[in-house]
């Protein structure tokens, strides 16, 4: 009887491990697919991540190219008019404008009638 009882203990303990070898089993594959997912979804971000450098060093170049030509045009850059001087050429001809202006009105003055 106790050679029964041993066989029905370890039949149980048999099954009872083959069970939990199972779980663990399952809990290893869930795991598994954790991990995959966590690795695409970080190349992911790093593909993003690099077309994301690559938007911001054409930016770079092309704010550089714009302000390059700002430059150019103001002549702030070398062999340019400074910009004191084209401030001062604004205010010249400001004032010629008010002068003409001003002449004008005295040329033509008011019409008087008689």
């Amino acid at each position: 009887m106790s050679s029964s009882r041993n066989q029905r203990d370890e039949a149980l303990y048999e099954s009872q491990n083959d069970t939990r070898l199972d779980e663990l089993h399952s809990k290893l594959r869930t795991l598994r697919h954790v991990t995959i997912d966590i690795h695409n979804d970080a190349h992911a971000q790093n593909r993003e991540l690099d077309n994301t450098s690559n938007i911001f060093t054409s930016f770079q170049s092309s704010l550089a190219s714009s302000s390059q030509r700002a430059a150019r045009a103001f002549g702030i850059g070398p062999g340019g008019v400074k910009q004191t001087r084209l401030i001062l050429m604004i205010v010249a001809a400001m004032f010629g404008l008010w002068v003409l202006w001003r002449g004008w009105a005295w040329w033509t003055g008011p019409v008087v009638s008689v």
